[in-house]
């Protein structure tokens, strides 16, 4: 699991979840990857600033 520093940085990455940006608003969403969780695949959170989470996995589009 990812512990925060205190120093504007993360040691380790953020397990069990990952990010997607929207294309309609611009901005990153955080969603639950947790297998046989509940929630499993649920949007969890929207970042205000446009910028991606620190510490959490992009998804691929598979696009490419």
């Amino acid at each position: 699991m990812a512990r925060n520093t205190g120093d504007d940085h993360r040691i380790g990455s953020v397990e069990d979840r990952s990010q997607v940006k929207n294309t309609a608003t611009g901005k990153w969403t955080k969603r639950n990857r947790e297998e046989g969780s509940a929630e499993a695949g649920q949007f969890m959170d929207v970042k205000a600033d446009g910028e991606p989470f620190k510490g959490v996995a992009k998804e691929q589009d598979g696009r490419r």
